[in-house]
């Protein structure tokens, strides 16, 4: 096989580190008709370029990244990274030590292939490491990979687990209860009632507040952990705090339209880019509540049609976020485009809405600040190596704005929900950054809420640890306006999440969905197969 051997060397490394799921037959048949010798030239070099093509496809399917065909459906996405980006990309698939080893590999070659055959070892490899995973009973180490080839053997055993029971029952026990769950939050719905009519602000028995929704991308419990910023301050002050909340999506567009449709159980995915019922849209619940609508991103909204899609879902017409013009940069994008500081964006609205002055608002806030690619300013580091301090920026930015809203004697819910983790440590199936399957990792989001303005100081964070995604959020924010928090008179604050709906927590993508199950979760591939997710 001459220069082949590489590969298929490559292929064996690359298994043994667990970053590529070989299909062992598929490359035993390669091998095999690499070593058909073709004597015609114009022929044999036909058969150089078919395999060159045949062995990249099949080594893309063995490897951890995303569906070819999810790639080709965000090709357009994909060209806008700027090529820094895209090298560092490149750099988490491609590390230096697999360099390292692809040079060794080089030279051991060129010494052995003189007196040895390697053709021979590497064919014997491909029948025995099979064989021995077989018979040490590893199965599929790969998972995701392998079931995309039709292994059938981790699907049963998988499903057998869940189900305890045989092979008919393996394969309905995953789709059974998640059908249950999706018939089951089809049928819920918070309702919003309307603020109480008050006629001057500063009347002590039903004042006033604004609520503001800060919709944060690229942060999970799991992220502020890699970050070691889990006791950052800012969650300490929290009045409200979800630690069990799902986020149920991995990417911002469709995040955006999970949270903007808060009010409403959880849709399966191919179901949020139908139209919804009025009732569903959080916002639009709020404005029939009493709350005017405002809409505010720290970045332009361009990518993906991000702002078109949160125009639509927000649910009230006529609503557009103001320029961001004067305002200083604070990093780039993956795509160049501006990312400006939090704070520097909410201290400006935040001017204007003083005033402007007028009743409630509802203000839904966009921040990329986490987000994946982006370049601080004022200093070279990649975007993993800057992660922690831009986390730190954002969190004593919301801090910021938390002192800023309560020194004007404004009062105000700030509602802080991320749309999705930022995968900082990646997993067994997925590089860093990657989030094509919606692990508890990158959807396990810490979100929470804080009460500006309260007339007695609140020293004691309420924690809902219970599993819950955006409908106990909704009807947290419907609690609240029922019973005014900042009225004299009000209530405990642990009254208002007492019984809060829970949810499952269940990911979804494209074509990948995950489901809690015990201490893990389990996955439903592309291909229709349920398989042990991996940690």
């Amino acid at each position: 096989m001459g220069i082949w051997n590489l590969y298929f060397i490559a292929k064996l490394y690359l298994f043994f580190i667990g970053r590529l799921h070989p299909q062992w037959l598929l490359n035993l048949l390669f091998a095999l008709v690499l070593l058909v010798r073709i004597r015609h030239p114009a022929l044999s070099a036909l058969r150089h370029v078919l395999a060159v093509v045949a062995g990249a496809a099949l080594m893309y399917r063995e490897s951890d990244l995303p569906p070819f065909s999810r790639v080709v459906s965000q090709f357009t996405n994909l060209q806008a990274f700027t090529p820094a980006y895209m090298l560092e990309l490149a750099q988490r698939v491609v590390t230096r030590e697999m360099l390292l080893v692809a040079l060794a590999a080089l030279v051991i070659f060129w010494l052995v292939n003189r007196w040895v055959r390697v053709t021979t070892l590497v064919l014997g490899a491909l029948v025995a490491v099979p064989l021995w995973q077989a018979l040490d009973g590893a199965g599929d180490p790969g998972g995701i990979a392998g079931a995309r080839a039709g292994t059938a053997t981790a699907a049963l055993t998988t499903g057998a687990a869940l189900a305890g029971g045989g092979a008919e029952v393996a394969a309905s026990g995953p789709d059974a209860r998640l059908a249950a769950f999706r018939n089951q939050e089809a049928l819920r719905q918070v309702s919003f009632p309307r603020l109480a009519a008050t006629p001057d602000k500063s009347d002590a028995s039903n004042p006033q507040y604004d609520v503001i929704v800060l919709h944060i991308c690229s942060l999970s419990w799991d992220d502020l952990d890699t970050a070691r910023a889990r006791d950052n301050p800012l969650l300490q002050r929290f009045d409200f705090l979800f630690t069990n909340f799902s986020s149920a999506a991995s990417y911002s567009g469709p995040a955006a339209i999970r949270v903007l449709r808060a009010a409403c159980g959880q849709p399966e995915h191919e179901a949020l880019y139908d139209p919804a019922p009025g009732q569903c849209h959080l916002f639009q619940a709020l404005a029939h509540a009493g709350f005017s609508t405002r809409m505010l991103l720290n970045h332009d909204g361009h990518f993906d049609n991000f702002l078109k899609e949160v125009q639509k879902e927000i649910g009230v017409d006529g609503v557009a976020p103001p320029p961001n013009t004067g305002l200083p940069v604070a990093m780039r994008s993956f795509d160049n485009s501006p990312v400006i500081g939090d704070f520097d964006v909410l201290q400006r609205w935040f001017r204007d809405r003083q005033q402007a002055g007028g009743g409630p608002q509802a203000l839904y806030y966009n921040s990329v600040t986490l987000h994946d690619g982006n370049r601080m300013t004022d200093n070279r580091l990649s975007s993993l190596e800057s992660y922690p301090l831009r986390l730190s920026r954002l969190l004593g930015d919301i801090d910021k704005v938390i002192e800023m809203v309560a020194q004007s004697g404004r009062r105000a819910v700030i509602v802080f929900v991320p749309e999705h983790g930022a995968a900082l440590r990646g997993d067994a199936n997925q590089i860093a950054g990657m989030r094509e399957i919606p692990t508890p990792r990158i959807i396990n989001v810490p979100v929470g809420v804080k009460l500006v303005g309260l007339p007695r100081p609140n020293d004691r964070t309420v924690t809902i640890d219970a599993p819950t995604s955006y409908l106990g959020l909704s009807q947290l924010l419907s609690n609240l306006i029922a019973g005014n928090p900042f009225a004299a008179q009000a209530p405990a604050l642990a009254s208002y999440a007492s019984d809060l709906p829970q949810t499952q927590m269940v990911g979804e993508n494209e074509a990948t969905v995950t489901m809690r199950e015990g201490n893990g979760y389990v996955v439903r591939t592309p291909d229709g197969v349920w398989i042990e997710g991996k940690p």
